[in-house]
């Protein structure tokens, strides 16, 4: 049976939290923030809170265990940064970000990131056989 290649994935411990907000706020989406006040942090908003735009990519889903996967975006001109990477959603103690879910919750997602293997980046056409 095949891989199913991502770009973005979540911890265990990340997919918890999911599920506890998700029960609190009904289904829910991720944008990863491009900066400014919140650095580069993934925000988390209830579905139709956060309105994406033709300028946001959806760099995939994200199994929480729950009934219906968590969509990640990012904007496009962000995206041109970090095409060749892959993120990783978790979450660690401390003050969640502005107007992110899990800000009440005494903890805060955040992104762990490395760089897409070769078959990665081939697959997502930003590797050489793709040029």
């Amino acid at each position: 049976m095949a891989t199913q290649l991502s770009r973005v994935d979540v911890t265990d411990a990340a997919a918890a939290l999911l599920r506890d907000l998700t029960a609190r706020h009904g289904p829910l989406m991720f944008h990863q923030s491009g900066g400014c006040c919140d650095g580069s942090s993934p925000m988390c908003y209830p579905v139709g809170m956060f309105l994406t735009g033709p300028s946001d990519v959806l760099l995939g889903t994200i199994d929480a265990g729950l009934d219906d996967p968590i969509q990640v975006f990012m904007s496009e001109s962000q995206f041109e940064y970090w095409k060749f990477t892959h993120l990783t959603i978790d979450v660690v103690p401390g003050r969640g970000a502005g107007f992110s879910v899990e800000g009440p919750t005494g903890m805060r997602f955040l992104i762990r990131s490395r760089m897409l293997t070769e078959e990665e980046a081939v697959a997502f056409g930003v590797g050489a056989a793709a040029e």
